[in-house]
């Protein structure tokens, strides 16, 4: 039996995005289902989806509105689908009318921080079910250094990075490298630097695409 075939994939996306949250749990499902065939190496890239957003957030309802003109009804139906899809790889959205937009760059920090550590994914998995399941803010600095500390990272460590401005400039670089590189939204996954699957695909579409780039 030949050796797993390495790939490279970088996810680059957002901690307040539903779709990221499902196209995680798609992409982790059909890697199970390739065990044995590839061995990912996942780097977890910045997106934020609003960039300029106050740091005390707005209310999902009036932003989606906002920013989509969906009306209640609308909005309901969407939210609806997310949850289904959700439901269908195994992740749990919840609070969905309580919930805030808020800003993610902090997050984004701590992400890039826990690479240093092979921490990130767990961070990643953990933030998108702080917001989206529990219901929890994701730009407040006490909930970032308690969801750090849950994947066995130092919470210290944690505050410390975020009371500060480290790794903000490798963050900013990092966004701005893949909006050059075209991605406008997210989910994007790039698998060896070259290959895009777009959106929060199911996992057998995961499943076939990598299959067939680690065969070339």
């Amino acid at each position: 039996m030949s050796d797993p075939q390495p790939l490279r994939i970088d996810f680059v996306s957002d901690v307040v995005c539903p779709w990221c949250a499902v196209g995680l749990a798609s992409l982790e499902r059909a890697l199970a289902a390739l065990d044995g065939e590839v061995r990912a190496e996942i780097h977890f890239q910045p997106f934020e989806l609003n960039p300029q957003m106050a740091p005390e957030g707005e209310d999902i309802a009036e932003h989606l509105g906002r920013k989509y003109g969906l009306n209640a009804v609308q909005l309901a139906q969407n939210q609806e689908a997310i949850r289904q899809r959700g439901a269908a790889v195994g992740f749990t959205f919840a609070h969905q009318d309580q919930r805030r937009i808020v800003n993610t760059f902090d997050a984004h920090r701590l992400l890039h921080w826990a690479e240093e550590t092979g921490r990130q994914h767990a961070l990643k998995r953990a933030l998108l079910v702080a917001y989206f399941t529990d219901g929890r803010d994701v730009s407040d600095h006490d909930v970032l250094a308690d969801v750090a500390g849950s994947v066995g990272l130092d919470a210290g460590e944690a505050r410390a990075v975020l009371a500060s401005d480290r790794y903000a400039e490798d963050v900013r670089g990092d966004e701005q490298f893949f909006l050059r590189a075209g991605i406008h939204s997210v989910p994007a996954v790039i698998v060896n630097r070259q290959h895009l699957i777009s959106g929060g695909q199911p996992p057998e579409v995961f499943e076939q695409a990598l299959r067939q780039i680690a065969g070339r």
